[in-house]
């Protein structure tokens, strides 16, 4: 779509310009899609996790289709709270928010195999990270020192890590056919294969819609697919009610120390994605730096958008970076826009039969969308660590964050001993990751990186040196 035909160049960086409906709708429509499957997969995962069935004649059913419909509702609402904002909440930027896929490595342990009941664990934790997260908008400017590349690019590297075989294990059949004579068979892969190769081939080869939606269309065509194959169950789509309202506490709230500590610790990386967010919506759509009101706003309504999530049964909220992306290939700074978008997410969620819809789609189908997704992830992380000097000081954080991270996660029997509280957190991947990199950023002397860069660049001489 020409920008000319939406508005002047000047308009068009303007966040409090709409463009004509006609034209704002299916722009608004266009955010949504780039996010949607991103928004309501994590849901998926955390109930499949927790051993809610995924047959139609589960009693835990229609609870997985309350929580994906919670995602889509409360990822329009906290929108709502960026793009039109209210008092100091709110960036009043074209800011997309949704589930976020960080904080899965900490919420599986802490709900695996537990059922329903421990539903209340997660929505306990939510809560409280996200009044911790609003709180950290009065001063996350200040916080940003300590969080360089080379910290925020190994928590975003530990995330898709510690995600990737979530999407292995659905792509094979899911958790539940792990041992089975099903699980991993080539009828299963081939309906993951497809969503995979048709990702990509979009990805690659088309442009515009075709291309920002090719995960959303690679999952449609699976579906297809494994429906001509006969693993498509519809039964619950016509069970579900053709509308319904939110329910406030719908899982109740249970306060866990291992839950309050993970999401304040993740709650935290989160806000600094979100000022990543900020500033690249600024750059990319207005061409000037984000002010630090707008900063401010954007983690308040972070922090507020993920509170209220918690207390009506949805998972927490996050800034969706990819949109920032497309705001800089459109070229339309309009939160209008956006709010168009979250308006239609709204509507969305307040009607169970779409989240029937999507708990529909074959388990194998949806692990095809997320081993792209979360590779995506981890290759986000790799593109933040290419900012990093790879000195000799720099190369020990990271190698030691990176080895006892993954290692403990990848080994928690090693840390049996520790109180079942610090055995969760310690296991996570992520946050013992982040906080060794932290400390270990902020003890190690500066003066290290300079003396590394010396002695390197004095041995390259020599070498070049004793060349003929």
């Amino acid at each position: 779509m020409p920008t000319s035909s939406i508005g002047t160049p000047a308009q068009l960086r303007d966040p409090n310009y709409t463009p004509p409906l006609i034209q704002a709708v299916p722009l608004g429509i266009q955010h949504v899609l780039a996010m949607f499957v991103s928004n309501v997969t994590p849901a998926i995962i955390v109930c499949g996790a927790a051993g809610f069935g995924f047959g139609s004649n589960s009693p835990d059913f229609p609870q997985m289709i309350y929580m994906i419909q919670m995602s889509m509702f409360f990822a329009g609402i906290a929108t709502l709270f960026q793009s039109i904002g209210m008092g100091r909440v709110g960036a009043r930027l074209p800011i997309v928010q949704g589930t976020s896929f960080a904080f899965i490595p900490i919420m599986i342990p802490l709900v695996a195999g537990k059922g329903v009941d421990a539903i209340a664990v997660l929505m306990g934790g939510i809560v409280v990270g996200g009044l911790f997260h609003a709180f950290l908008g009065l001063f996350i400017g200040r916080l940003r020192f300590a969080l360089p590349p080379l910290v925020t690019g190994l928590v975003v590297t530990m995330i898709g890590l510690a995600l990737v075989k979530v999407g292995v294990q659905y792509a094979a059949g899911g958790v539940p056919a792990i041992g089975t004579e099903a699980y991993g068979s080539g009828r299963n892969w081939f309906m993951a294969l497809t969503v995979i190769m048709v990702t990509l081939g979009l990805k690659f080869f088309a442009r515009g819609m075709l291309s920002v939606s090719a995960v959303l269309i690679g999952l449609l065509v699976g579906y297809g697919v494994a429906f001509m194959m006969g693993e498509v169950n519809l039964d619950n789509i016509g069970r579900a009610a053709p509308f319904a309202l939110p329910n406030p506490l719908h899982f109740g709230l249970e306060f866990s120390v291992a839950a309050i500590i993970g999401f304040c610790a993740m709650s935290f990386v989160s806000a600094v994605e979100t000022v990543g967010d900020v500033s690249g919506i600024t750059k990319g759509g207005a061409g000037r730096e984000a002010t630090d009101r707008e900063i401010e706003g954007a983690t308040y309504a972070d922090g507020l958008g993920t509170a209220v999530s918690g207390l009506f049964g949805a998972l927490p909220n996050t800034s969706f970076s990819q949109n920032v992306g497309l705001i800089a290939m459109t070229g339309v700074m309009s939160r209008g826009v956006v709010t168009i978008g979250a308006l239609f997410l709204i509507l969305c969620g307040l009607v169970p039969k779409i989240g029937a819809v999507i708990s529909s789609v074959p388990i194998e189908v949806l692990g095809g969308g997320v081993i792209v997704m979360f590779g995506m992830v981890v290759a986000a992380g790799v593109s933040m660590l290419s900012d990093v000097t790879w000195n000799r000081r720099n190369m020990v954080i990271f190698a030691i964050a990176l080895s006892l991270g993954l290692g403990l996660q990848l080994e928690p029997g090693a840390l049996q001993h520790l109180p079942a509280t610090l055995n969760v957190l310690a296991t996570s991947g992520i946050l013992p990751a982040a906080v060794i990199a932290i400390l270990l950023n902020l003890i190690l002397p500066q003066h290290l990186t300079d003396e590394a860069t010396e002695e390197v660049s004095g041995g390259m001489a020599g070498h070049g040196a004793a060349k003929p």
